[in-house]
Formats: structure tokens, sequence, C-alpha cells
């Protein structure tokens, strides 16, 4: 499931008037007896409050508010938007009526005991709000039609009325959200409103064909979209939330096994429902980066932003891994003189958020990373910007957890300037190192690609996308023979690698296009002791095994073959012509240590989490059963064709 909610929140349903937009709704002291203790604190300190707020055409919007009941003090708001519902779940039941608060209604405890305003906003189209809403909304969007908005303006005029309406506030306020959340914050800063003064991205949204939930490297994100969207769908408006977010039924154990029986696009959609494909279909049919995702790209407006900005990622993060970096690069290149910061830790999708971040499945971090960040990083943020209260640390520009050494680092910019582009190169009988090849026989590797027996991306079953594979064991794939491997020798001392990654292969194929899926990976030493089995609820895991000679995932990801000169104009392979591709794999922070060794794969198909390539060229929307081909494929590696992977490395102290 891509841009998922925090938490499966169901909406509180009053009977919200049609009339003028008033206050619906004011949860007082009275608990019920069987309360939890959780929830009557927060009964005690906060009273609840909904409202529809109008926007600038007519339309209104559903906005949950929690205000502390100390009326001697001045909060600053805190604001979330949100297509995920502004309601509460208690207790995994929906509760009609308004006297039920949630375990908790800010980011992290710190806040509730300091003191805000909680906002949560049904954005435009979802759940109590009016409106029609747009996937992504595009900022600027000439055929808008009645009932769509634009988000900058509508926290714009949501701030309007907070500020008028809504007693004790300082005249400030700060925004975030995780995911989808996360793009309406980057959204709504946009021409900020004066009295926005922090807001903090987390994984957003931000381009969804490059790199983000939808493709990678022009290759559809299968297994992670169609959870998603079987699920996710349009709504007649008001409406409450569901009272559980219903899963897609597989009937199989394996989506491996479903995907492949059902093979084509046409035929995997037609096991949704037309409602599940309405918004399924139009990321399917726009395979290329044409202007249905260019108008839905946020980067490029993010500008005349007057709030300091706190972006926020996981380096695991296997829904939004680029979102959080072309937001922070953007925001840098567009508003010089704010402060613009940066946060990546060793974390899923929101993993911040939710776990204490000491690991992922077999991959320990040392640390409550999660903990770290919420207590030292982002409530210190907010505190700073919307009630003045200096942290007792300056917040550094960059705070990026290197994996592998299992530390917290600061620096000025991301990638560090200290970061220097170093190459390894592939060679002979599958080694890698920092040396070109010389010339030998034979100058490439190859491999056969049959689109009827696809690499796997996980070495076991599964539906849906199991977070930890972003660190799974590859030892799976290197066994195989449609994948390509190379390994370096043991390493004499630490390698830190600080940066993007970028393959640069010179390739053929016997097709006329082909994926090449090309993998980072640390391999522990053989006498590395067992991992310790991560505690039931804690953290996101598989069962410990153990990590002795295990090839851990450290980033991969897949450039469609077709797209290597352009995204939006596809082009053939010549079979058989050797060609050059060059496509960045994605950032990393990660230490391979001494007495471990450097490994690379190369394959072409990595399924489902990627759809099938026919390796025919073909609109693969529309592809048949019968365009779907074996194709030879070669990496070469001689003296005229040094195939290799170019990283960012950091001089050894």
């Amino acid at each position: 499931m891509i841009r998922r909610p925090l938490s499966s929140i169901a909406l509180l349903v009053a009977l919200v008037h049609a009339g003028a937009p008033a206050l619906v709704h004011a949860a007082g002291a009275t608990d019920s007896a069987d309360a939890a203790p959780a929830a009557r604190e927060l009964r005690d300190t906060y009273t609840k409050y909904e409202y529809r707020i109008p926007m600038r055409d007519g339309t209104r919007l559903f906005t949950v508010l929690y205000v502390p009941k100390d009326a001697s003090k001045r909060y600053p708001f805190l604001v979330q938007r949100t297509p995920y519902s502004a309601g509460v779940q208690a207790e995994g039941e929906l509760h009609y009526g308004q006297d039920r608060f949630p375990k908790s209604i800010g980011p992290s405890k710190e806040f509730e005991d300091a003191g805000y305003i909680f906002v949560k906003q049904d954005v435009r189209g979802r759940y109590m709000s009016e409106g029609r809403w747009v996937e992504a909304t595009p900022h600027v969007n000439p055929q808008r039609k009645p009932g769509e908005g634009q988000e900058s303006q509508d926290m714009y005029d949501t701030m309007e009325w907070l500020l008028k309406h809504v007693p004790n506030n300082n005249g400030k306020a700060g925004i975030l959200g995780i995911s989808y959340p996360g793009f309406y914050t980057s959204a709504s800063i946009i021409d900020s409103h004066p009295s926005i003064k922090a807001a903090s991205p987390q994984a957003p949204v931000t381009d969804l064909f490059m790199g983000d939930d939808s493709y990678h490297g022009g290759a559809f994100m299968l297994a992670a979209n169609f959870g998603f969207y079987s699920s996710f769908t349009e709504q007649q408006n008001p409406t409450p939330l569901p009272k559980t977010w219903s899963a897609f039924d597989y009937g199989a154990a394996d989506g491996y096994d479903f995907f492949l029986k059902h093979k084509t696009m046409q035929n995997i959609l037609a096991t949704l429902t037309p409602q599940q494909r309405a918004l399924l279909q139009p990321t399917i049919e726009h395979d290329t980066y044409d202007g249905f995702w260019q108008m839905r790209a946020i980067a490029p407006h993010l500008k005349n932003i007057k709030a300091a900005v706190l972006t926020v990622g996981g380096w695991f993060d296997a829904e939004d891994p680029q979102g959080p970096l072309t937001t922070y690069h953007a925001v840098g290149k567009y508003n010089p003189s704010i402060f613009n910061g940066l946060v990546m830790g060793p974390w899923v999708h929101g993993g911040w958020a939710r776990y204490d971040g000491k690991r992922l499945g077999n991959v320990s971090f040392d640390s409550k990373t999660g903990e770290y960040f919420r207590t030292q990083i982002q409530f210190p943020f907010f505190e700073e910007h919307l009630k003045g209260v200096k942290p007792a640390r300056a917040i550094a520009p960059v705070t990026a957890f290197e994996t592998g050494s299992n530390v917290w680092r600061q620096y000025q910019a991301w990638p560090p300037a200290q970061a220097k582009p170093r190459t390894l190169y592939f060679g002979a009988n599958g080694t890698l190192s920092w040396q070109q090849p010389a010339a030998a026989a034979p100058a490439y590797d190859e491999y056969v690609s049959d689109p009827a027996k696809p690499v796997p991306y996980i070495g076991y079953p599964a539906t849906g996308v199991p977070q930890e594979y972003m660190v799974s064991d590859q030892r799976f794939a290197s066994t195989r023979p449609d994948v390509l491997t190379y390994q370096s020798e043991v390493l004499e001392e630490d390698v830190t690698v600080a940066g993007p990654v970028r393959p640069k292969l010179f390739v053929s194929t016997t097709g006329t296009d082909a994926d090449w899926v090309v993998k980072l990976i640390d391999v522990y030493p053989q006498e590395y002791p067992a991992g310790e089995r991560p505690a039931r609820g804690n953290d996101v895991g598989a069962p410990a095994a153990t990590l002795a000679g295990m090839q851990q995932l450290v980033r991969g990801n897949p450039l469609r073959g077709k797209f290597r000169h352009s995204f939006e104009k596809p082009e053939p392979f010549v079979p058989g012509k050797v060609e050059a591709i060059d496509y960045q794999l994605g950032d990393v922070n990660h230490t391979f240590r001494r007495g471990h060794r450097i490994m690379v794969q190369v394959q072409s198909s990595w399924f489902p989490l990627v759809d099938l390539n026919p390796q025919t060229f073909v609109s693969i929307p529309q592809a048949r059963p019968e365009d779907f081909k074996k194709a030879t494929q070669r990496v070469y590696h001689a003296p005229d064709t040094p195939s290799g992977v170019q990283l960012l490395v950091l001089p050894r102290p």
C-alpha cells in the first residue's frame, strides 16, 4: 500500500449542518466510565470542536480542532491536512458522536503536554469536506473544474478563518504531515500565509512519476499501487470513513503468483471493480512523463515560502523514497533565505512517527532512532519557530543517520560537499573493483530474461509490499541464472557512501525493450553472529535469521530501457546494439564495514514490485500475452565499455 495513513483513522460523524459554517460540536469534560486512561487525560486538557470552514469559492472544508482548556495562555496552531479523514477511530471501532477522543492528537506526546491547538482538516472532496478531489492537486491548472481548488489557497483561507474565530491563539501556525499529508504540507506553504512559521513535509508525495510512488525509472511500481488504489477510491461527499480499510482479496498467499497468472495490465485491472479502477487506471495509462504527471509535480512550485522547513524521510522508505530529497533541494533552490533542514533516518514509511526505530527486519540500528527524532529534532523545531523556545542544541541543516556504522551525522548540505565520486567497475568472473577493466575475454556477461519466470523482489511469499524488503537478504537472487552478481574483495577499511548512486552501464538486448534493475548490496562476513529476534509489536521485522554471509540490500531501483534518453519520448533498442545507460538509483548514507564486501546485482525483472516488461517495444498498458518474449541481455565490462556504479565516497578521517 502506498501513501497510506499512519493509522486506520475513522471519522466520528456528527450532524454537520448544510448551512453557514459554524461550530458543530464541542466535546466537554464528561468521561465515560470505561474510557482508557490516555483518553481521560486528553479530555481533561483539551476540548474538541468541529467546523466547516468556507474557502474563497464557497466550498466548505471539514475541520477538527483540539483546543487546550487552559485559557490563561496563547497557543500556536499545528495543522495537518489529509485525504484520510480528519476524524477519529478509538480502539479499532467507529464511534458515532463526538464524545470520544483519540489516543493521541499530536505528532508525539511532547506536543500534547506542551500545549498546541491541533487542527486536522479533510482536503477537498475527501470524507466530510465538500468539493472535488484531484490526485496530487496541480498547483497550476488552466482547466480547473468547479469545486477543485489550489492547496495553498485553501490553507491561506483556513488560516484566515482560524486566526479570527479561535480564541487564545498566538498568531503562529505550523503544518506537518506524512506521505499524502506530506504532499499537502508542501503544497500548502507555496505563497504561504504569513502566520505559518514552521512546516515539516515528511515522506512527501512530490513527483509521482519521477522516483516517487507510481514510477521508478519509468517502470510502474505494480504491487504497491495495486494494493493502495484497490482501497483508496473516489467517494460521494460528505461521507464518514468506513469502519475498516478494506484489503483486496488476492485469493493466493503470494502476490507473485497472482500477478503472474494475470500477466497483462488489462487482465490485472479486470480483477478490480469499476470504483477500484477509477484512480488506478489513469496511473497505469499515463506510462510516460506526460502532462498528466508534469502538472502534478509540486517541486517546481515550492516558491515564496516564509516558514522554516524541516523535510523528513527514511532511507528504507518503500513508498516515498525520493520525495523528501526532491522537496529539500527544491525548497533550498527557490527559498535561499529561510531555514531549509533535512532529516533522513533508517526508517520505513512513517517509521519515525510510529516505532522506536531500533531495527528493520534482521538489521539492527543499535538505538531508538525514532524516539531520538521525535524528542530531539521534531519537537524542538516546532517549539523554536512557534513559541520562541531555543533548543538545547541547534538543529543542523542536515541530520542523516549513517547505516552500517549506526551513527547520526550532521552536515551543512546534502549530499555532503566532502563526498567525492568514485566508480566501482564490473570485471570478469563477477569481480568488482575501483580499477577500470583491462582487456580480457569475455568482454561481457549475459543472461536470459524470461517474462514467464521473472526475478522476485523478496525471497518469501507475500502479498502487498513487506516494508523490510528494503533491507532484505538477496542470497535468493544471487543464485539465479538471470541475475548477474559482481562482488568486491573483502574490505580492508570502511567505505562510507553519502549521496546518490548512479549505475553507468553498457548493455545490449536481443529484444526491443528491457528493464535494467541494479541493486547495491552489503555482504556480511561469514563469521557474523546471529541477529536478535524482533520483539512482538516492536518495529518492523521478519523473524531473525543468521546474519552470517547475509547480502543486505542497501538500495535498488530499475530503469525501463526505453526511457534511457527521455522519460517523455521512449525509444526502442536496436537488437544487439551496445548502448550506454546512466541513471540514478537513489541516495544512501551507508558504511560498508571493514571485513564486509560490496556487491552489485543486475537483472531485468523485479516482480511484482515492478510490472513486467514484455521486452518488446509496445505500450505496456495495452500489451497482449503474445507480446511478452524472452530476451538475452548483455552487460559489458571491456576497456571501451566499462560498466560500473558511481558512488559518492567520504574520505576516511
